[in-house]
């Protein structure tokens, strides 16, 4: 059986035979990879639209008509597959005491002294705040996107309306662009975070350095008989 003190020696239980940790299915990925295209579609069609200075982006959807047309279904897109992500780790990201403590010692986050940092589980405090800023930014975009969404619903609410909607529609997809830097930005400065996303798995050491927590529940999982868990890559 695979112990916790074998999977954190050099990321392998014997030369050759590396440990890796399954983190994400395909499932997760596949849905987590249209998520994170359609975010970006949305970005670039918003912001050719946002600003004269900008418009030549429109090329990369065959014109500003089209690309007016296009960036609201590319946005009922994003938000089927946010639901997606929503209902398949919401409770993985429920915040925690522990949470608390990673945040107040984000000096030692930044300047990767783990050892100093309390065991987290699949998430830490900042993937957390990631998702949920996530949710209600992308629930807000979602509502006032309908207000403005003339080809459908224009009948419904009044130019004033829409024009209030228009504000709060640009002003949150803006912070939404920030969000998504700040998340691509810690997944590339955590190594081997991409990795997890792109092949599923990662080394027993990176789970045992960055969510020690989740890694001793895999592994008491596994030392119950339960399918999932830490096993020798093949």
């Amino acid at each position: 059986m695979t112990t916790h003190s074998e999977v954190a020696k050099g990321d392998s239980v014997h030369r050759g035979n590396p440990v890796t940790v399954d983190r994400y299915s395909a499932a997760a990925r596949v849905n987590h990879w249209i998520t994170a295209i359609s975010l970006v579609l949305l970005a670039l069609s918003g912001l050719a639209l946002f600003h004269p200075s900008l418009y030549f982006l429109t090329g990369l959807f065959g014109g500003g008509a089209l690309a007016r047309i296009i960036h609201p279904f590319i946005g009922v897109v994003l938000l089927l597959s946010f639901l997606g992500l929503f209902f398949r780790f919401w409770k993985l990201n429920l915040w925690e005491r522990t949470d608390n403590v990673w945040l107040g010692r984000l000096k030692d986050v930044l300047t990767k002294n783990d050892e100093k940092l309390p065991e987290v589980g699949k998430y830490n405090a900042g993937q957390k705040m990631v998702f949920w800023s996530m949710s209600l930014i992308i629930v807000i975009l979602a509502a006032s996107g309908v207000v403005i969404w003339q080809q459908f619903f224009s009948e419904y609410f009044t130019v004033d309306q829409q024009r209030v909607a228009v504000l709060i529609h640009a002003i949150v997809a803006i912070v939404a662009i920030c969000v998504w830097i700040v998340h691509v930005y810690a997944a590339i400065w955590v190594r081997g975070t991409i990795g997890a996303m792109t092949r599923g798995r990662v080394t027993g050491g990176w789970a045992w350095r960055h969510h020690r927590r989740w890694l001793r529940e895999l592994v008491s999982d596994k030392s119950k008989g339960k399918p999932k868990g830490v096993t020798p890559a093949e």
